[in-house]
């Protein structure tokens, strides 16, 4: 929408409640309801935001290291503005309030602001000629909880909102199809459609499958459907989570990232009839710079300490960075089909993504292959665990890991620019400590008596 149009509807519907949001380093809105003058002023102008949310971690505790802002700039406010083709009204206001999300792509704050930064990745996108359509599917938790509830019983014994295993159940969507009903309404009210929606392995995990758009609109829609999902969840004294993995009884909770590139003329990248299965030189150099990098890039797809625990072996998430025609157990699912379905998924990304950062490593790590016409390894076919891949294709297995290899790297420096990469893997750093600090239930548990 144009800001004509939005001043039109804003008027026409007597919008009182406008809902500004931005995106900080851990992927979550941080936003305020403004009134109409305010809003029409900063949708002219911009408007002033604490650029403490990217000087917090998500527990709003201040980093020690004044890394990007802190106690010696006083907080202050960088100018974000609003990007009006990102309205969306709000169902779970009863359409009486609609949302904005900003960035801050003309100020200091560009450096590190997240939108921002998948941004600049897809204007070197389209300086070398290419347009990105992306799409990502989340599995997500439901349970019988509320915030104080999951508190009040320390995060034990949760009840989720079915027991048991039950992948693509009819019994269960159509037992439970008024909250699959309400699900798809809500998205399809806030412009982000859902393709699927199905039961997954696991006690209340459900998948969703967002249609594709073009990328910058994919991430938004992401970062859109976890929040507002989890509000709907709330008003319904529910809890939906996206934790890459809340029970070792279980596997992880996905996000991969389905991505395809378009010529200017709108014809696939991707797909060449006259190269084996369809692929072309640009869609292999792409999964080729994918497989060098993404161990470099971990740090912002596997972003948070609990990351670690759903990358291992036989639980449906990648070890290393490999790479297959139609493979599950690889980090890199290439996807055959036609010049409209040819795309790659990629498959090490977990639901607690922030998504305009992992897609940003996803396409940035292609973009670099294209780039420097990268070849992959040959493809795996079979069991991608039973493979011992090269030390370099090897994924960090903690967090800290990755930040060092993804501040250390010459690539993700040129890619993202250093103040992002100093910032973020610091960011990262600090995540990891504060794990460390903790006494868990497994260390109480294993050494309180016996040690």
């Amino acid at each position: 929408m144009t800001a004509d149009s939005i001043k039109k509807y804003i008027r026409e519907h007597q919008i009182k409640n406008i809902k500004l949001a931005v995106v900080d380093m851990d992927g979550i809105l941080r936003g305020k309801y403004v009134n109409t003058k305010k809003f029409l002023s900063a949708l002219d102008k911009g408007f002033g935001f604490c650029n403490v949310i990217f000087g917090w971690d998500s527990d709003d505790v201040l980093y020690d290291k004044d890394s990007f802002t802190g106690w010696r700039d006083g907080f202050t406010d960088a100018t974000a503005h609003i990007d009006p083709i990102t309205m969306r009204i709000l169902p779970t206001e009863d359409k009486q309030s609609i949302i904005f999300l900003a960035d801050f792509s003309e100020s200091k704050a560009a450096a590190v602001c997240p939108r921002s930064i998948l941004k600049k990745i897809l204007e070197r996108l389209d300086g070398l000629g290419y347009s990105a359509t992306a799409a990502c599917e989340f599995e997500f938790f439901l349970f019988n909880e509320t915030p104080k509830t999951a508190r009040d019983k320390n995060f034990n014994n949760l009840e989720p909102i079915t027991p048991g295993n039950f992948g693509y159940s009819v019994l269960r969507n159509s037992s439970h199809a008024h909250l699959y009903h309400e699900i798809m309404n809500l998205t399809e009210e806030m412009g982000m459609s859902l393709e699927g929606l199905h039961t997954e392995t696991g006690a209340g995990v459900l998948e969703a499958a967002i249609e594709h758009s073009d990328a910058l609109r994919a991430a938004d829609n992401a970062a859109f459907f976890k929040t507002f999902v989890k509000v709907w969840a709330q008003q319904r004294n529910m809890m939906a989570g996206f934790m890459a993995k809340w029970s070792s009884k279980y596997p992880g909770q996905s996000g991969h990232i389905h991505i395809s590139l378009q010529k200017k003329d709108g014809s696939s990248a991707f797909f060449d009839q006259n190269k084996t299965d369809g692929m072309s030189d640009v869609m292999r150099w792409f999964i080729g710079g994918q497989q060098k990098l993404m161990p470099k890039v971990l740090a912002m797809v596997a972003a948070t300490c609990n990351s670690y625990t759903r990358l291992i072996p036989g639980f449906w998430a990648p070890t290393a960075a490999s790479w297959g025609l139609d493979n599950r157990t690889c980090a890199i699912r290439a996807i055959p089909g036609t010049a409209k379905s040819q795309r790659v998924e990629y498959r090490v990304s977990a639901a607690d993504i922030n998504p305009h950062l992992a897609l940003a490593a996803a396409l940035g790590s292609g973009i670099w292959g294209i780039e420097n016409k990268i070849e992959p390894l040959e493809a795996v076919t079979g069991n991608a665990y039973e493979i011992d891949f090269p030390a370099e294709l090897q994924l960090p297995r903690t967090l800290t890991q990755a930040a060092e290899q993804f501040k250390n790297s010459k690539a993700t420096r040129d890619l993202f620019g250093d103040v992002f990469v100093d910032h973020y893997a610091y960011t990262r750093e600090w995540e990891d400590q504060q794990q460390r600090r903790a006494i868990t239930d497994w260390q109480l548990n294993r050494y309180f008596e016996i040690i």
